[in-house]
């Protein structure tokens, strides 16, 4: 039946046996078991963060650069209660993610102990599974499980609360052995009619990125596209699903797209989507792709049955894992059949995504130009939530599968922690930290732990002094009434120098490129404080234009 172990060391041995490599945590009483096992297994790093919820987050965005899941450990009550942000990020992003939560004694249950809280009735609706392990001998089994559930369909976050004495019993335990995600074949004559749905129609569209993409999937779906110069878009901070140097990339989808791309996807007559959920974000609230889109053809391809038609009328669903459709795709051939929508649906992206100078002291389009200019193409850019992301996303150009790391859900505090994260997996990489002044201060604390663990890491911190999308809706929806959004802030190159990291401020257009390149020419952490004026709200509006409508 196997050796005698405490619980703590047989799921640290699980974990190992599975493959990870690191974990996140900040530590519990109530995991201390596995906390002891941990010291006698140095393949695995436990990397001690400084509050739960960058815990989480960089769990998630270990997952995604992994395509395994990242693997966080909180203890019970607050602890789980704060992680609980990053499980959802994980289930909206699709990302494969298990957070383990240390949990009260089996025996003291139901009695409103300290911290107690009923984890699998609240984890419920925000993961794919969640569970609590009773038996130590039963670990194995239920970690077997975690990851396959993790890891299977449409990938996303399990939750597994941990009885404090249940990890210190000693049983004898058969391990399990690693779990692959399932493959799920797509018929020959499934692809055949999405390419028939596609290459009959007069303006075929492809809308790319989401559950089971990977660094490959984009590559077969390129040697596709080109073929028959059909347009490809992606769905929404899914961009690094597609490379932009295609001549048949046109661009993104998600809050302040390009008119032009939302007009040709409402006069496309066949839709091809790929991985994409075609949730609220991407289709602008059901309306750019309406749920019975009339003279429209959809075909949607999704590892998980329960994703079609869910929402859509779909003519032709498809359930697959995303590499065997692609495969399939990629050596699919129709001679003779080629559209020019491909090439000018690439011109309006290429024209959208130059920056054009605006009549303000601080340029963030011209920032990101300065960045274009100066980091690597495969430079890993990790945002939160706010206005100051939509620079980025319409400016820069991610170039490869996880090159972006940004929560579908509009999450604030992403940035930093998945910067951690992504840092700590790719050491020989440029990752970027993007960051604005409400966003930053959500979980700016973990620049100690990137410190802490030696990060390469640059911060671009974007001050306006204000919850600036809240902002641009206040404006929008009661203009010059302003209420809960003006923010005062610290000084936050002095509190970047504070975690003993390298700072400067720039408050000019023409200060940022000369600042970038002396943050560039050194390592670990480095921050610029760029001061900007929230007259400029969006890349695509002024305050001032949105009181004048």
């Amino acid at each position: 039946m196997g050796n005698k172990r405490t619980g703590g060391r047989i799921l640290v041995d699980q974990l190992r046996i599975q493959g990870v490599d690191r974990i996140f945590s900040v530590p519990g009483e109530s995991y201390l078991a596995v906390l002891d096992a941990l010291c006698d297994v140095p393949e695995i790093e436990n990397i001690i963060c400084r509050q739960e919820g960058g815990v989480a987050y960089m769990a998630c965005a270990d997952g995604k650069l992994t395509g395994r899941p990242g693997i966080a450990f909180v203890t019970r009550g607050p602890g789980a209660t704060n992680a609980s942000i990053g499980v959802h990020v994980a289930m909206q992003d699709s990302i494969p993610m298990i957070l383990f939560i240390g949990d009260i004694d089996r025996g003291m249950r139901d009695r409103e102990g300290f911290q107690e809280v009923d984890f699998p009735a609240m984890f419920a609706p925000l993961a794919k599974w969640a569970t609590r392990i009773e038996d130590a001998a039963r670990i194995p089994e239920y970690v077997a499980r975690a990851f396959h559930v993790a890891t299977s369909g449409r990938p996303g976050p399990v939750v597994i609360a941990l009885p404090e004495d249940m990890l210190l019993d000693e049983v004898a335990a058969l391990d399990r052995p690693r779990v692959a995600p399932p493959r799920i074949e797509a018929g020959i004559n499934e692809v055949r009619a999405a390419v028939k749905a596609l290459v009959t129609a007069r303006h075929p569209m492809i809308i790319a990125g989401g559950a089971d993409w990977g660094p490959h999937t984009g590559e077969a779906l390129r040697i596709f596209a080109e073929q028959h110069g059909i347009p490809v878009a992606t769905a929404f901070r899914r961009q690094d699903g597609f490379p932009p140097s295609s001549p048949v990339y046109a661009g993104n989808l998600g809050y302040g797209p390009n008119p032009k791309l939302v007009a040709r996807i409402k006069a496309s007559d066949a839709i091809l989507a790929l991985g994409a959920r075609l949730g609220e974000a991407t289709t602008d609230g059901y309306s750019i792709i309406t749920p019975d889109h009339p003279g429209q053809t959809l075909v949607h391809v999704h590892p998980d049955p329960a994703e079609l038609h869910r929402v859509f009328r779909t003519d032709i669903a498809i359930c697959a894992s995303m590499d065997s459709f692609m495969s399939d795709l990629a050596g699919t051939e129709v001679d003779g059949i080629y559209f020019a929508d491909g090439a000018d649906a690439h011109a309006e992206w290429l024209d959208w995504n130059t920056p054009q100078p605006f009549d303000t002291t601080l340029d963030l389009g011209q920032c990101v130009a300065a960045m274009r200019a100066q980091c690597p193409a495969d430079s890993i850019i990790c945002n939160g939530a706010g206005n100051f992301s939509g620079w980025w996303h319409r400016y820069w150009r991610y170039d490869g599968y996880g090159t972006q790391l940004a929560p579908t859900n509009g999450s604030m505090g992403f940035g930093v922690p998945a910067a951690v994260a992504a840092a700590l997996r790719h050491p020989e990489r440029c990752v970027v930290a993007l960051t604005g002044d409400g966003d930053f201060l959500m979980n700016g604390q973990e620049l100690a732990t990137a410190v802490q663990y030696g990060c390469n890491l640059l911060v671009i911190l974007v001050d306006n002094g204000s919850y600036g999308t809240i902002r641009m809706h206040q404006e929008r929806e009661f203009p010059a009434r302003v209420s809960g959004t003006n923010l005062i802030n610290p000084d936050f190159a002095m509190l970047a120098r504070a975690f003993n990291g390298w700072s400067e401020s720039v408050e000019a257009t023409q200060e940022f490129a000369p600042a970038l390149e002396r943050a560039m020419a050194r390592s670990g952490l480095r921050l610029l404080h760029l001061k900007t004026d929230v007259e400029r709200i969006s890349a695509g509006t002024t305050i001032t234009a949105l009181r004048g409508r």
